[in-house]
């Protein structure tokens, strides 16, 4: 087993699949545009083919595609999703995603798949040895419906030197990452939006893996905290809460995000694939008003 360096610190974007048109067929240059905000932003780098990138509802043609897209437009890292929760065609999207990416593949995150460590622990080992690929630990229950302690994931990591790092989405995530820096050196992200950023960085996270529709101000709040300013960290990031309250409503959190990236002329339309829930129309104005106000933000902070 080889041993991984830990992923670099910052903030890196979940980055959204655009779809367009009656059969949501992929939008290649809303994803394009999409990247490019990211680099021009300054994010540390991307995470492609994540649960916010609807990765489930493409095929293997289309994750490629993306990947290819992505990795043509960008000069930043990628760390690539992995939908599979079973060991052999788990193998088999990080090989098809190393061909796609190129150089620009730094990991592939994988998920916690099992409620027992040692399966979890072989299950990774498997998937190491035939793709030589650094792992990034994905935590997140709402999405692999499998629920570990803590001292599990520790458990895990200490078996896997090549895990280099540890997405923590599993609330309360603070109390998790906390523990986790202190016992195994490998970064610990946090997720979800951003909702619990402030406390995450405190507890020792090295930034954010997360999708946002303004990551601007994760950038700055991590950038500023990783700079020994607390209290600049927490004027960056303070105002946008009610709009990161906003996009993690459960079941529509997607459809929201996507509406806000559309919004902002990032990306063309804000479709989702089907089993993911659409925009909810009535909360359309809603939608509006956290728009103006995050952009009176952002002039502000300018």
């Amino acid at each position: 087993m080889t041993a991984a360096a830990p992923l670099e610190p910052g903030v890196w974007a979940v980055v959204a699949t655009p779809f367009a048109g009656p059969d949501q067929h992929l939008d290649l240059p809303s994803l394009t545009r999409l990247v490019q905000f990211y680099e021009t932003c300054g994010t540390t780098g991307l995470t492609v083919l994540g649960v916010f990138g609807e990765a489930s509802s493409l095929n293997s043609e289309e994750r490629a595609t993306v990947l290819r897209s992505v990795a043509a437009t960008t000069r930043l890292p990628m760390v690539v999703g992995v939908s599979a929760l079973a060991t052999a065609p788990a193998i088999a999207e990080i090989r098809a995603a190393r061909s796609a990416a190129g150089g620009r593949f730094r990991a592939a995150m994988v998920q916690i798949n099992s409620g027992s460590p040692r399966v979890v622990i072989e299950h990774l080992q498997a998937i190491h040895a035939e793709t030589g690929a650094p792992v990034v630990l994905q935590d997140y229950p709402v999405a692999s419906h499998v629920t570990v302690s803590t001292d599990s994931v520790i458990e895990i990591v200490e078996a896997c030197p090549f895990v280099c790092a540890v997405k923590a989405e599993a609330p309360p995530t603070a109390a998790a990452i906390a523990r986790i820096v202190d016992r195994v050196g490998v970064s610990v992200f946090g997720g979800l939006g951003g909702q619990s950023l402030l406390d995450e960085l405190a507890a020792g996270a090295a930034g954010a893996m997360t999708g946002f529709s303004f990551p601007e101000a994760l950038i700055a709040c991590v950038r500023a905290w990783r700079a020994g300013d607390g209290d600049g960290a927490r004027e960056a990031f303070i105002p946008y809460l009610p709009l990161v309250n906003y996009e993690q409503q459960p079941r529509v959190a997607l459809a929201l995000r996507k509406d806000l990236l559309a919004r902002r002329g990032l990306i063309d339309e804000g479709a989702t694939r089907p089993p993911a829930a659409s925009f909810p129309e009535q909360l359309r104005e809603i939608a509006a008003d956290h728009l103006r106000r995050a952009e009176r933000i952002g002039e502000a902070g300018h």
